[in-house]
């Protein structure tokens, strides 16, 4: 839980910025966006966990197994994410921001009390798919010797040889935390949502 704790907390503000960056920046840094995206995205993540941990080295510095599992996937996440709060941003309709400059706001001041509350509110739902792969992904840091919970359950096969039952211990954990979070995240997007105007975002 610590691990998906910073990864989704690097992966939020990163993309956040990401995504804003990609909209309202000037096309050349929203093609670095563009191409930061596209490498995360398209590198698999037990890659990026070892070009963290074992390439930190070439750069005369070494990173902790859990540093680097942060890292890596906690940028993997963020090019995710910035995906997901790109969209929720572009279904605003742009006569926010006209209206919002009309009657004197900057720019960024728009973006702050206008389109970025409603940015957090339009992502939730696919927010919760993204809580899921990240739980899911923390699963793989074992490979550069993070101790979480795959790793935790080796160490009790080793000792009561029965993976059958550690590993079913460790799928139904899993689904436990996946299961509450995505029910946590519902409540949140049923509380914060606004009656019809999701309904008026969509093209029917």
């Amino acid at each position: 839980m610590e691990l998906t704790g910073l990864l989704l907390t690097l992966g939020l503000v990163i993309g956040i910025f990401l995504a804003f960056g990609q909209v309202y920046g000037p096309p050349s840094l929203s093609f670095l966006i563009v191409s930061y995206e596209r490498f995360f995205r398209s590198v698999p993540a037990l890659v990026l966990l070892f070009l963290f941990f074992f390439g930190s080295s070439y750069f005369g510095f070494s990173l902790s197994p859990l540093t680097a599992a942060a890292l890596a996937l906690g940028f993997r996440s963020s090019a995710y994410q910035s995906q997901i709060f790109r969209g929720a941003i572009q279904s605003i309709g742009e006569g926010q921001m006209m209206a919002a400059r009309a009657i004197g706001m900057s720019r960024l001041q728009a973006i702050f009390y206008i389109i970025f509350p409603q940015t957090i509110r339009l992502a939730i739902p696919s927010w919760s798919n993204e809580y899921s792969s990240v739980l899911k992904d923390t699963s793989l840091a074992y490979a550069i010797g993070v101790i979480e919970l795959v790793r935790e359950g080796r160490y009790i096969i080793v000792r009561t040889f029965e993976p059958m039952l550690i590993y079913i211990v460790v799928a139904f954990i899993y689904f436990i935390l996946t299961y509450t979070g995505n029910r946590l995240l519902g409540f949140l997007e049923n509380k914060l949502a606004v009656p019809g105007y999701e309904k008026k975002l969509s093209p029917g």
